[in-house]
């Protein structure tokens, strides 16, 4: 399967370039803001003057955050998508954290997308639920990209995000599918085991199969919150030899620790646990008769998240204790493994992925990442960007041209081997013997 070689660094583009002042006033002018914008340590492997060329790049985006490792090789190629998308809150919604992640839970529209839907066997007898569009597999050739969607805690393909995301790829003649967890969006459990934010089994075991499935498309991922979680624990796991040609992860909690301390015991947390009681008490038989350190009774009425994993995913997973799972359970310390390219995008405000949980070190000195961080936003909102307030998140744009960005240079590469090697078939028909 053709996909791009990871290397150091990943490209070799010509820059795109603007007139610094004359990007600036345009930004300025739509944004309305005269903030300055404090770039903090751009970790780059260039002359001085191609530093300062790639660092004025990031400065012409004044509201936004951006940092890694990669920054020389990718900021290029999105700088003409954050020009035309400046991050603009949408006005009486994005001035609050809370008030623009219930706003997009609750009222963001729902694409209409018919699915198929294939249940795969797990190698412990699991069943994961992919969702693929309709037809798909008829209209598509076999070498389209394919992109893989992992959706937040207890999430699916029902997801106002997720089906954004699906149709604006579906649109640029990309195949989608939503991998599901077990238990959510009406997926099967066919063990007394659920997910967890630290089991990346099943993702595995998923991007086996679709590779499999379609041996000729190159493999790229999507992560939100949790799926961003385990996505990016996925990738360093795999490191160089990961079957995916890049990779975008969204909302990431990176510290669950941390994550758990800013919405414990708040809404959130019982707006998740909610959905976990859910999931589980439609598969309550299952955990009958467990044994051990199985609380039954205190999983079926978790008010918080916290008294759920206690209760059951910990235990599942073989940890000693609920702090032992979140403190072992964080992509943060998986992203210097990384060995693909990444796309990572935070808001600052996020009132379940705090931004002092981002490791922005091991970001700035991997060469495969880059970190966007966005002034709002709250947690899987962004209400933000021309399709604001009831249209796809703000992101949707700069992950899809990151991605056909990746598919690019994926696409010359594998141009470029196939040219190598007919030159040399064509060297050895003309050796003498």
């Amino acid at each position: 399967m053709a996909r791009a070689p990871p290397v150091t660094p990943l490209y070799n583009h010509r820059p795109i370039t603007f007139p610094q002042n004359q990007l600036l006033s345009r930004i300025n002018a739509k944004t309305k803001t005269k903030t300055p914008y404090k770039i903090s340590a751009v970790h780059v492997t260039a002359m001085p003057s191609q530093q300062h060329h790639h660092e004025a790049q990031a400065q012409a985006h004044p509201t936004l955050e951006i940092i890694g490792g990669a920054i020389e090789s990718v900021l290029p190629a999105l700088n003409s998508t954050l020009t035309r998308f400046p991050y603009n809150t949408f006005p009486l919604i994005g001035w609050n954290c809370h008030v623009e992640t219930v706003y997009a839970a609750y009222f963001r529209s729902l694409p209409d997308v018919k699915l198929r839907r294939e249940c795969i066997r797990t190698q412990d007898n699991g069943s994961v639920a992919l969702d693929w569009v309709s037809g798909d597999d008829r209209h598509l050739p076999p070498d389209s990209p394919l992109l893989i969607l992992l959706p937040g805690l207890a999430g699916g393909s029902e997801n106002t995000y997720v089906r954004h995301m699906l149709v604006r790829a579906r649109s640029k003649g990309w195949r989608v599918v939503v991998f599901n967890n077990r238990g959510c969006s009406n997926s099967p459990v066919t063990t007394p085991q659920l997910f967890s934010a630290s089991f990346t089994g099943d993702m595995r075991e998923v991007v086996a199969h679709v590779a499999t499935s379609y041996p000729k498309a190159n493999l790229y991922a999507v992560g939100w919150s949790m799926g961003a979680n385990i996505l990016v624990r996925y990738l360093g796991e795999e490191s160089h030899t990961c079957p995916l040609s890049g990779a975008v992860s969204l909302c990431n909690p990176f510290n669950l620790v941390n994550s758990g301390e800013d919405f414990r015991y708040g809404f959130y947390d019982k707006a998740l646990a909610s959905s976990l009681r859910k999931i589980f008490k439609k598969h309550a038989l299952l955990f009958e008769d467990m044994g051990g350190e199985f609380n039954i009774q205190l999983a079926a009425n978790a008010k918080y998240v916290r008294y759920f994993d206690d209760a059951l995913t910990r235990v599942s997973f073989g940890f000693k204790s609920v702090d032992d799972y979140y403190s072992n359970s964080n992509s943060s310390d998986s992203v210097k493994h990384v060995g693909i390219p990444l796309l990572c995008i935070q808001a600052a405000n996020d009132p379940v992925a705090p931004a002092r949980g981002i490791p922005r070190e091991d970001i700035k000195e991997n060469p495969n990442c880059l970190l966007i961080v966005t002034p709002k936003g709250g947690h899987l909102g962004w209400v933000a960007g021309d399709e604001a307030p009831r249209g796809a998140p703000w992101t949707d744009p700069v992950v899809m041209d990151y991605l056909q960005h990746l598919e690019r240079v994926a696409g010359l590469a594998s141009h470029s081997n196939s040219v190598d090697a007919q030159q040399s078939t064509e060297g050895l028909h003309s050796v003498e013997v």
